[in-house]
């Protein structure tokens, strides 16, 4: 069973991040959205209908660990003491209302700036719900103000940084990919240096309040010691690894790729389709283990 609530906290969490990111991406960035235009709308609509099912399978299996008892998260009436009485049940509300809105938006609406300004706000309020899912739900008052504030910083900035290299991934793999695509692609990828470098800031930052509360100075050197805290080292290593691989595209392969011109792009685009998928991939496994930590104990409330 937690093998399966863990599986569906990271649908909930990769679809709430390509719900914003992607669109977030697509504003700032119109010309390589035109790239990926007819994949992005079923992109979208996928995540959409992800988020919802995910919203709600989480519901009854949260419901179930509540109760002590699986069974209950079937039960209607327990259901609606969750809904009706906790800030997660209302958060799981939110997150589908929202979601389901941005599905219909989706299907409705044409002006894509128009559609990407309102899908991306969508996008927020659902990602942003995903924090009452976690440890920082359970502080009160100042604490429990500074550390949700915290979380919803940390899955916004993950979910811009994801989304873009959903986008991407996606423009490096089109079909007829050529010189003026990569120039196109070259473009966007100078321009989201900048933006990336604020989303890993917000990371950063938030990530050493988020460390503050669930691990604290008294417990850095006993980590090792729980099943929590080797997960968080391993977290740790694996993000390390996206800054590596998003400083190797934008110092080495970015300039490789404007080097080419509209020569023979193929040799740089292909590294850069490498090299992002590998970082799209590590950004998979962060989101995955961020989705067992959720159902761990943290250091600082071991027994």
């Amino acid at each position: 069973m937690e093998a399966a609530f863990v599986l569906i906290r990271l649908a909930g969490f990769l679809a709430g991040a390509t719900l914003f990111g992607a669109p977030i991406f697509a504003l700032y960035n119109p010309p390589l959205a035109e790239i990926v235009a007819s994949r992005l709308k079923p992109m979208l609509m996928t995540a959409a209908c992800l988020s919802a099912a995910a919203a709600m399978a989480g519901l009854v299996m949260q419901t179930g660990r509540m109760a002590g008892d699986p069974a209950a998260g079937l039960d209607p009436a327990t259901l609606g003491d969750v809904v009706r009485g906790t800030g997660f049940g209302a958060s799981v509300l939110v997150r589908t209302g929202a979601t389901l809105l941005a599905l219909g938006l989706l299907v409705g609406l044409r002006p894509p700036r128009q559609l990407w300004t309102l899908t991306t706000i969508l996008g927020a309020v659902g990602l942003a719900t995903l924090a009452r899912a976690g440890h920082g739900a359970a502080d009160e008052g100042i604490a429990g103000l500074v550390h949700t504030t915290a979380d919803i910083a940390h899955l916004l900035a993950a979910g811009a940084w994801l989304g873009a290299l959903m986008m991407f991934v996606l423009a490096l793999e089109a079909r007829g990919c050529g010189a003026a695509e990569a120039q196109v692609i070259h473009r966007a990828l100078k321009d989201f240096s900048g933006v990336g470098s604020i989303a890993v800031a917000a990371i950063v930052a938030s990530g050493l309040a988020n460390g503050w509360f669930l691990v604290g100075l008294g417990h850095l050197g006993g980590l090792t010691a729980s099943p929590w805290g080797r997960l968080l080292i391993v977290k740790l290593v694996l993000f390390a690894m996206m800054l590596a691989f998003a400083a190797l595209n934008r110092f080495r392969l970015t300039p490789r790729l404007e080097a080419a011109g509209s020569d023979d792009p193929g040799a740089a685009i292909s590294a850069l389709r490498y090299s992002i998928g590998l970082e799209f991939a590590l950004g998979v496994g962060v989101l995955a283990l961020v989705a067992a930590l959720g159902v761990l104990t943290p250091p600082v409330s071991a027994p």
